[in-house]
């Protein structure tokens, strides 16, 4: 089902196997425009996010979203340095937190292998939607606990800049460098027959 892919794609992505073309297309852009995401728009990534595969069906994913000045502010507050000189120019920021207790109160050991889920499939409709993503593991997790009010049994994962995709000239030269999809092992190298070897 590969079908004939952006020139930039295709330059640094080829498939081993045939797959949709959407997970090739979905990469992690740093160079964000200014241009506002309409709210129906940005629900309808959240809308794919909510039909992600769950354990028991527990759904334990929780997504935290700044799209005001103050909100920005505050999430610019607990983002690393080197991440708040991309991220501060994307109109959304949004904090993916997961509860680590079932409904029943008991430990979930799947909370963030289903949270995992979830942001995925909030990324390929970010894709489908003519959005960009970019997940970032580098941020203060005590800082934003605090400033969020998220209380402890909420594990803390990622946050996610979305908006449009703006010229990768608009970023740092040595960003500028980095601005390219990324590769991936060949399948052959994460995948075991019967055991781990």
């Amino acid at each position: 089902m590969t079908t004939s892919l952006p020139a930039e794609i295709e330059t640094h992505r080829q498939p081993e196997h045939e797959i949709n073309p959407q997970f090739l297309e979905r990469w992690s852009p740093r160079s964000f425009s200014d241009q506002e995401v309409a709210e129906d728009v940005l629900l309808s990534l959240f809308e794919a996010a909510r039909w992600a595969p769950s354990g028991s069906n527990n759904q334990p994913w929780r997504f935290i979203v700044a799209r005001t000045p103050e909100q920005l502010a505050k999430f610019h507050s607990f983002i690393m340095p080197l991440n708040r000189i991309w991220c501060e120019k994307a109109p959304v920021l949004t904090l993916v937190i997961s509860n680590t207790k079932t409904p029943k109160g008991t430990n979930n050991p799947s909370h963030a292998f289903d949270t995992g889920a979830a942001w995925g499939y909030l990324a390929l409709e970010a894709n489908n939607q003519g959005l960009i993503t970019h997940a970032m593991g580098g941020f203060e997790r005590d800082q934003a606990r605090e400033a969020l009010n998220i209380p402890a049994d909420y594990e803390l994962h990622a946050v996610i800049a979305i908006g449009y995709r703006g010229p990768a000239e608009a970023l740092p030269e040595a960003l500028q460098e980095r601005e390219v999809p990324s590769g991936r092992r060949e399948v052959n190298e994460f995948i075991y027959a019967g055991q781990f070897e």
